[in-house]
């Protein structure tokens, strides 16, 4: 018999299936949005979770934006919810868990990753509020901001010819144009994150430095009172669905 797959290791330069973990940024495709609803209620069902949020982010939530052919799914679990929940019934829908994320705010998932499948199809996000907050915000700054959208595009087409293989310098090289983009949406909203004072103005912030401040805006008790303010917030504002 062959030996399981094993997961993909990285050496501190390169994961281990970089060459057939290729990025590829491919025209926008009217059909991704159909392959999220059909992921969002098997996940749904799956997870069996009152209350909780299912969005579509990423750039194959924008209609029109030339984009990796993945599917950026955004789970929303309600407030003192463990989520370490989430993780047997998403495995059993054919995710694999990223186990050694350093970054242990964050869960993320794959599906279809290499060589545990031809290639990514699907990916999970679970995150503190403040950083889906901006995740949601940049989303839908770049469904009503074309040429900012166009911007992105255009980075990330380069940045793929470039970079086919490492997407560690693919993710660090569109830091520096989603700060940008994400400054001007925040600005023009009036983020509560800007009110507080703790954003002041795009020129002054790093993409890095931005995701470490809003996730310093949201550090309430998880399942407290501002927390559960936070996520009623973020649900209130979340987009309807595309027609």
């Amino acid at each position: 018999a062959m030996p399981p797959p094993q997961p993909p290791r990285f050496d501190g330069q390169r994961w281990s299936n970089a060459d057939d973990d290729r990025i590829e940024v491919l025209p926008a495709d009217p059909a991704w949005p159909q392959r999220f609803a059909a992921e969002a209620e098997a996940i749904r069902t799956a997870l069996a979770l009152p209350g909780l949020g299912i969005e579509h982010v990423g750039s194959t939530a924008v209609p029109g934006l030339d984009a990796k052919p993945i599917i950026d799914i955004l789970l929303l679990p309600p407030p003192g919810h463990d989520p370490q929940r989430l993780v047997a019934p998403l495995e059993g829908l054919g995710y694999q868990f990223w186990r050694e994320n350093p970054n242990t705010q964050r869960m993320f998932f794959v599906k279809g990753m290499p060589p545990f499948g031809h290639g990514r199809t699907h990916h999970v996000h679970v995150m503190p509020l403040a950083q889906a907050d901006r995740y949601l915000l940049f989303r839908d700054w770049l469904r009503n901001h074309p040429d900012d959208a166009h911007l992105y595009a255009e980075t990330k087409h380069a940045l793929a010819r470039r970079y086919p293989t490492d997407r560690e310098a693919y993710t660090r090289g569109k830091d520096e144009v989603v700060a940008r983009i994400l400054g001007r949406a925040l600005a023009a909203t009036r983020h509560p994150m800007i009110q507080s004072g703790l954003v002041r103005g795009e020129r002054e912030m790093h993409a890095r430095e931005l995701r470490e401040t809003l996730v310093a805006g949201a550090e309430s008790t998880p399942g407290g009172p501002a927390d559960t303010a936070y996520f009623e917030l973020l649900r209130s504002r979340v987009s309807k669905p595309q027609d």
